[in-house]
């Protein structure tokens, strides 16, 4: 699995009140990291990129892009578009056709570290995700080895 670097002392917990989503900056920063990430796996992860929708040739697809934006609002504390729209995430079901082996949940993980890092994502709030993205990616790893 990655090493992921671990930044601040992991005090933060959120809260109704202090979710991440208003840590790194609402619906702004929250579509910032996202365009972060994706733009990070063209660059870097081409074999994870082509599992995604393409708009062209190693370019995920708008609707990808703002899917997983509308998304991550959401997971992060915020405003629950997500969930009216498309109802209960069910991540599991939703990445059942794709082979999400050990290989792809490092790769996914190593650009979304990209993008937090860009974002100088950092502190309380960047262990806590650390630690939660990958509690989330090896969740939906369904390849043993």
């Amino acid at each position: 699995m990655t090493t992921l670097r671990i930044e601040g002392d992991g005090s933060y917990q959120p809260t109704t009140e202090d979710p991440p989503f208003a840590r790194i900056g609402g619906v702004e920063g929250v579509t910032a990291l996202v365009e972060s990430f994706y733009d990070a796996m063209e660059q870097h992860e081409p074999e994870l990129t082509a599992l995604h929708r393409c708009d062209a040739p190693g370019k995920v697809s708008r609707a990808s892009r703002d899917h997983f934006a509308s998304f991550l609002v959401y997971w992060l504390g915020g405003p629950q578009t997500y969930l009216e729209t498309r109802g209960h995430p069910r991540l599991r079901m939703r990445h059942g056709q794709v082979a999400v082996t050990v290989a792809m949940r490092d790769a996914w993980l190593r650009s979304m570290k990209r993008a937090m890092d860009e974002k100088n994502i950092s502190g309380g709030v960047r262990a806590y995700l650390d630690h939660r993205f990958a509690d989330v990616a090896e969740f939906l790893r369904n390849v043993e080895g």
